[in-house]
């Protein structure tokens, strides 16, 4: 037994985990219209990778989630699976490499998963895989999702109305060549990316000959330049070597000089600093004291014209109060305490003036006098004069004329310090005449070494632009001629350096430089490693096109033999088919003839493009099936004149024959034997206990006899909550308990 059991869960009707086990070589599934057992040839369907809905009776995936009812929730999903004995390990399966996955189990499950949103898992024994893996491991075994081995009611008669195209496709099923039809399909898969890959490779091959004979032609011009590189590498050391010894040897030159000029100059910058420049900072300190007192001078200057303007006024106030006082002499209204006040005020205000230097200040003390002198003319009678404030004015007019005379003073004072300074700086430029010519003496040699200098740090240019040509020209060299010219280092001057000599030698290198850049050849180096690199590509690639080509070739004898063995395996298959169906045929008609013809149809499939640019059309023929059937006592020869009964048991007949010939591991049959009558049906029960020794049968059916067939009887209802329920006896038990 091959088929073990089938595990329902939410599919269809089932809302709930059934198993259905096949233990015996011919089950039969039974129950009334509508409870649900062809629900389970459609699981069958389902789990093995059925992918039309149509063919189990939905339009969407969630279509085979039960539903629910008034008692059970809606599913979520759908699950079938299906389990198989393997104890022989007769599944094979191999993955995109060819190579065999291992299938060393002893059982092997399949399963198929649907949710709502119409996704689809598949499930081998426990591992995701794809419906591709799924149907190439029920091919091993002869087995597909609507093959020969599933035969409902509308499918018996659908052999009959197919066309010969499709009836070959059929009868290949059956026959079991559906494997190679996969391998052929595999390998043109194949080949198309063989071809496409051969098609890449010869295109880079193609772009990069060019390339590849450029540096080829590049390697051949470095062969001939190496007597070229060798000759300028020997003149290159040499000339290197001399340029090197004459840069040292400059350097150290110029060094020696530039050291002895710093060295003279230190000194004469040292005894210019030392012995003259304190000379001029005292100098420099007289004219800053000469210019202070006579800015102080300046100031006093100023401040006495101020001080002398304020004593006219006050004369002319001391005049005024006279007048007014002789023409209406009167008294002041002034207490002796408050004129005591003012007057010690004014002394102050006095006092303070005598202290500061800076006019702008002095004003303002005067000002503040003149408001302390104008509190006398607060205490005026209308009709009294004041005359004591014309005593107050006149002591004013005292002090101002005392503080007028110590201005004259210090300004006498600074008068003879500016004459002092004047002698004591005339008395400097004397004794620093013969010093200024010692001075002078010092610059021009200072300045001579300073020239002398700047002389030298030209020449330091120079050698330094010498010296960055030098590493130039190594740079530039060790380009042309590699790494072995530092090796100039260790070469021996057998004559001196002459820069006549040096600068031939320097055209003679630039000659050869020429030449070399002229050839545009670059870095040997690189470009025969590019060369080397390029050539083990093409290599590469012509040996992948060696192996593409030997691939494709392959293939294509693959895909002849296989289309050979397809051929004369289906040759072959024809001839036994048309034993076993003349057999059943003449067993259900009780004689007559049946049998398949294969026969050659042309037909037009659209090509490539003309030369005008339109469609061409291809002529290809190819084999189909036709059906010749001859019954007993009847003329009747073309399967449109046969009847409904005649119609369904030569279906069945050849059905039957068909896998005979290269027996499934089972067998669905879905009421097939619905239109006969009871001693047809007798008929068909004795094709069954003939099918049952090579396949598991598995019959939806409503007839007795067929069901007295049975070694296992399952019951199918609907429950009270809406499901399918299973029931299961075994047929000699309910024999038994009938009687």
């Amino acid at each position: 037994m091959r088929l073990l059991n089938l595990e329902l869960n939410g599919f269809k009707s089932f809302s709930k985990k059934t198993t259905l086990e096949f233990k015996n070589s011919i089950i039969s599934i039974v129950g009334p219209n509508g409870s649900g057992k062809s629900n389970v040839v459609e699981a069958f369907r389902f789990v093995l990778g059925e992918q039309s809905m149509k063919s189990m009776r939905g339009r969407a995936g969630a279509d085979l989630i039960f539903k629910g009812s008034k008692t059970l929730p809606k599913g979520t999903k759908a699950t079938a699976t299906i389990y198989f004995n393997n104890s022989d390990k007769i599944f094979k399966l191999s993955n995109e490499m060819g190579e065999n996955v291992d299938m060393n189990f002893e059982t092997v499950s399949i399963s198929r998963e649907v949710y709502a949103d119409g996704l689809n898992k598949y499930i081998l024994n426990g591992s995701e895989v794809r419906l591709k893996d799924i149907n190439n491991l029920l091919a091993s075994v002869n087995i597909g999702a609507s093959g020969h081995h599933i035969i409902s009611q509308g499918e018996a008669d659908r052999i009959l109305n197919a066309s010969s195209r499709d009836r070959r496709e059929m009868v290949e099923d059956a026959l079991g060549l559906k494997i190679y039809q996969y391998k052929i399909k595999e390998s043109e898969r194949k080949l198309e990316r063989a071809t496409a890959n051969m098609k890449e490779v010869s295109m880079l091959r193609r772009e990069n000959a060019p390339h590849l004979a450029f540096l080829k032609r590049q390697v051949e011009k470095f062969e001939k330049m190496k007597e070229l590189r060798v000759e300028l590498l020997n003149l290159y050391l040499e000339y290197l070597k001399k340029e090197s010894v004459y840069l040292e040897t400059e350097k150290s030159t110029l060094n020696t000089e530039k050291n002895k000029i710093s060295t003279e100059l230190h000194i004469i910058n040292t005894t210019l600093h030392e012995k003259f420049e304190n000379d001029d900072n005292v100098e420099n300190k007289k004219l800053d004291e000469l210019r202070a007192s006579e800015s102080k001078i300046s100031d006093i200057r100023r401040l006495k014209g101020e001080i002398e303007r304020k004593l006219g006024r006050i004369e002319g106030m001391i005049e005024g109060e006279m007048i007014r006082a002789e023409r209406a002499p009167e008294v002041v209204n002034i207490s002796q305490a408050e004129m005591k006040e003012i007057v010690n005020e004014v002394n102050q205000f006095l006092n303070d003036a005598f202290l500061k230097e800076d006019v702008s200040e002095i004003k303002n003390i005067l000002n503040r006098i003149k408001e302390s002198l104008k509190r006398f003319s607060q205490h005026k009678d209308s009709k009294n004069v004041n005359l004591f404030e014309i005593e107050n004015l006149k002591n004013t007019q005292r002090e101002v004329t005392l503080e007028m005379e110590k201005l004259g003073k210090e300004e006498e004072k600074y008068n003879t310090d500016i004459a002092k300074i004047k002698e004591e700086i005339n008395t400097e430029i004397e004794q620093g005449r013969d010093k200024e010519r010692e001075k002078y003496t010092l610059k021009v040699k200072q300045q001579e070494y300073v020239s002398h200098l700047e002389l030298v740090n030209v020449k330091w240019e120079n050698l330094n632009r010498e010296d960055e040509s030098f590493e130039n020209e190594l740079k530039e060299g060790s380009v042309l001629v590699g790494s072995g010219i530092l090796s100039y280092r260790n070469f021996e001057i057998t004559d001196s350096i002459d820069k006549v000599v040096q600068e031939e030698q320097k055209r003679k290198i630039e000659r050869i430089k020429i030449k070399l850049e002229d050839s545009g050849l670059g870095d040997s180096a690189e470009v025969s490693k590019e060369y080397k690199e390029t050539t083990e590509r093409d290599e590469f690639l012509a040996k992948e096109m060696e192996d593409l080509a030997g691939s494709i070739e392959s293939l294509k004898v693959l895909m002849t033999n296989l289309k050979e063995k397809i051929d004369t395996e289906f040759k072959e298959g024809i001839k036994k088919i048309n034993v076993e169906f003349q057999q059943f045929f003449a067993l259900m008609f009780g004689g007559g003839t049946g049998r398949l013809d294969v026969v050659v149809e042309n037909k037009k499939r659209r090509g490539g493009d003309d030369e005008e640019g339109g469609e061409e059309e291809e002529i290809v023929f190819e084999q189909g099936i036709e059906i010749n059937v001859s019954l007993p006592h009847k003329k009747v020869k073309e399967l449109q004149s046969l009847s409904g009964g005649e119609r369904s048991l030569t279906s069945i007949a050849l059905l039957f024959a068909m896998s005979q010939v290269n027996p499934p591991p089972f067998l669905i049959l879905d009421e097939t034997d619905a239109a006969l009558d009871e001693a047809n049906s007798r008929k068909y029960g004795d094709m069954l206990e003939r099918l049952s020794a090579h396949s598991q049968l598995i019959v939806v059916t409503h007839n007795r006899e067929t069901m007295s067939r049975a070694g296992i009887l399952y019951g199918v209802t609907i429950g009270a909550d809406g499901a399918s329920k299973l029931l299961s006896v075994r047929f000699d038990e309910a024999v038994s308990i009938a009687k």
